[in-house]
């Protein structure tokens, strides 16, 4: 099984800028083998068009990360919630190696340093670097002071489960789009 990771997801999307509703479509025609959805997903409403579309299920990161048992502050899974859908970007683009990433102060002041030198990691290193991130998800919860990955998911979370209230409930909607709106077209 493979995971294909569209540009709305969280992380490493890839250089190439395809979104899943494209890229799910283009893995069901062309792979031989099972693969699951991964990128911009947390409702249930996803995962029943993701199966729809040939997915084995989702791959969800974001999402987890606003769950009771996540090991991270209290103060980030806050920001997660209070999110909207446009409060990501991408950094380090001009590497060749771009990363979605929750947008904050700290993220930019790295995209002004990335416009001005273009492809100099050690113009952004200091602002990337992974201590800030751990400092920010394990100890002050400040969602202002690194650079963190998450997806455009971010926009659709509005609470803090635990991880078997949320499947329950995606599963739960999604066999109710399944079962009853999606049936009655038939």
């Amino acid at each position: 099984m493979i995971s294909m990771d569209g540009s709305d997801c969280g992380c490493h999307p890839g250089e190439e800028d395809i979104g899943n509703w494209v890229l799910l479509a283009q893995a069901a025609q062309e792979l031989q083998i099972p693969f699951v959805a991964s990128g911009g997903s947390a409702t249930g409403s996803q995962l029943a068009a993701a199966l729809a579309m040939g997915a084995e299920g989702l791959n969800m990161g974001t999402r987890f990360m606003a769950t009771k048992e996540a090991p991270i502050h209290q103060g980030i899974k806050e920001a997660l919630v209070k999110a909207k859908g446009t409060d990501t970007t991408h950094v380090m683009q001009t590497l060749g190696n771009t990363e979605r990433v929750y947008k904050n102060k700290v993220v930019i002041e790295c995209r002004d340093i990335e416009a001005k030198q273009p492809g100099e990691f050690e113009a952004i290193r200091r602002l990337v670097s992974g201590e800030n991130y751990r400092k920010s998800f394990q100890e002050t919860g400040d969602a202002e002071t690194s650079v963190w990955s998450c997806g455009q998911s971010i926009g659709l979370i509005k609470d803090i489960p635990s991880c078997k209230d949320l499947l329950e409930s995606m599963v739960a909607e999604a066999e109710d789009i399944i079962r009853n709106r999606l049936m009655s077209k038939l």
